[in-house]
């Protein structure tokens, strides 16, 4: 039995014909544009166009937290982690993260990031540690997934570099505290 070459558009059409319709979909009236900007009229998940959109110098400043016992808090503040150096590493990943977010989440655009900061304190009332990232951009498009991202790979560093003491820390209250630059302005979280 011969085998027919397959052309790309051959190929095309096939996989077009086997995509059922979404009868749900097609008897849906026209909607007005969604509020949330990464779901077109059909409910489909896409990439924002900003193409139109005019740069803008954004800054977004996010929070999180690493909560457990104070002894443990004790032991990578005295530098006697077995890993090395606890704040230094979560420090460098958490700046690597937000570098990488575009990767990480499907709908995010690659940014030209010209500053993340990664601030980590000791709280000794939790007891652990206090993470904030702070990254700024000029560009067409915010940079809060960064900052959020950001400071979740730094707090995942943390429970890392430790986990051989305290296997029960936890990471807590990741959110963002502030947005500020483009069309919408400046935004910050209620206390």
């Amino acid at each position: 039995m011969k085998r027919r070459k397959s052309t790309p558009a051959a190929r095309k059409e096939t996989v077009v014909a086997k995509i059922p319709d979404n009868p749900a979909v097609a008897a849906a009236p026209a909607q007005a544009a969604s509020p949330l900007t990464h779901i077109d009229q059909r409910g489909q998940a896409r990439m924002v166009d900003v193409t139109e959109k005019g740069a803008s110098e954004r800054i977004a400043v996010a929070e999180g937290r690493v909560i457990m016992r104070k002894e443990t808090l004790d032991l990578v503040l005295a530098g006697n982690a077995m890993k090395g150096d606890v704040l230094g590493a979560a420090r460098l990943a958490g700046i690597m993260a937000a570098k990488r977010t575009h990767g990480l989440i499907p709908l995010c655009h690659p940014l030209p990031l010209s500053k993340v900061e990664i601030e980590i304190n000791p709280e000794h009332s939790l007891p652990g540690f206090l993470v904030q990232a702070t990254v700024k951009v000029t560009a067409k498009t915010g940079a809060e997934m960064e900052a959020l991202t950001a400071v979740s790979i730094s707090c995942l560093t943390i429970y890392d570099m430790v986990k051989a003491v305290e296997r029960g820390m936890r990471i807590e209250g990741i959110r963002l505290l502030l947005k500020s630059g483009g069309k919408s302005g400046e935004w910050r979280a209620e206390a």
